[in-house]
């Protein structure tokens, strides 16, 4: 098995390259790195199309450089320019044509440095790709040997999110981290079916979160039989009056990744992020592994 790791030959950056080598340090998997270009109209195979054929690749031979200037040897990869009618198209194909487990992607450029920002690139991608997406917040950094140190699964209490958990166990094993689940209760100040705001809204999210501990309990049992599965270190809920806080209420390790699965709402074997997903991933500190719904149970990294 092997990720794909899509460069943009406009936009050089580094994050989904440490992200990836992070990844591919952990569980041995081997990376394909793939600059997208945008196919030549063989109608036109002279003058202004060929001058603009040449300056895209040459864009793209550069990024590849680049790249592999900030990999080093530090994991097996393969470099290639792709040629397709888009990003996302181009990683899609990949992905499929190589059997790769996984798409390692970087954040949208006007993201705060340590967070995540879903780009018009990245947004179409988590709408079409069959398999999970990780995004690296912008600016992520690891140091050359580092490898993951631990995989938090993000859960609701429902039932795909239980599959989710079952996924990201997977990921877990698969790079030799332990696995933590978390829960975010978001209780506005300004809100209450009550009028009363946040003081009295608590003590229902309280509830809410001892009913979460307790299915999450039954979760973690079932990753405890699985075989070769990983140690779960804990279940987490973190509060707060917004995403941000309840993000921030709980730890994060350097190293970290987080696991969030796909709306049940998008298509079948695709990737589609409902309202809290999506503010999950906003908010996330660490690098996110969004999953698609229906590979949920079966997720490696």
């Amino acid at each position: 098995m092997s990720m794909v790791v899509g460069v943009d030959p406009a936009h050089r950056s580094a994050s989904a390259l440490h992200l990836a080598a992070l990844l591919a340090r952990s569980s041995g998997t081997g990376v394909i790195v793939a600059a997208v270009v945008p196919p030549a109209w063989p109608s036109t195979a002279g003058g202004a199309d060929a001058e603009w054929r040449g300056y895209t690749r040459e864009n793209a031979d550069r990024a590849l450089d680049h790249a592999a200037a900030v990999l080093g040897g530090s994991t097996s990869t393969e470099y290639l320019l792709h040629e397709a009618p888009s990003a996302r198209r181009g990683l899609t194909e990949l992905a499929e044509q190589r059997g790769a487990s996984l798409i390692v992607v970087g954040s949208g450029a006007d993201a705060d440095p340590g967070r995540i920002a879903l780009g018009a690139e990245s947004d179409t991608l988590l709408h079409a790709s069959p398999v999970p997406v990780a995004i690296a917040p912008r600016a992520y950094r690891t140091e050359e040997d580092a490898r993951v140190t631990g995989v938090t699964a993000a859960y609701r209490g429902t039932g795909a999110s239980a599959g989710l958990v079952l996924g990201a166990a997977g990921v877990a094993a698969s790079v030799g981290a332990e696995l933590r689940v978390a829960s975010f209760a978001v209780v506005p100040r300004d809100s209450g079916t009550s009028g009363a705001g946040l003081d009295a809204e608590l003590p229902i999210a309280s509830t809410w979160a001892a009913d979460i501990e307790r299915q999450a309990a039954t979760v973690v049992r079932q990753v405890g039989e699985l075989d070769g599965g990983p140690t779960v270190s804990s279940v987490d809920i973190g509060f707060g009056d917004t995403w941000e806080s309840a993000i921030a209420d709980i730890a994060w390790r350097p190293g970290e990744v987080l696991v969030v699965g796909s709306s049940t709402l998008g298509p079948i074997a695709r990737v589609f992020l409902g309202s809290h997903a999506t503010k999950i991933v906003r908010h996330s500190p660490v690098p996110v592994v969004v999953v698609p719904h229906s590979v949920a149970p079966h997720g490696r990294a």
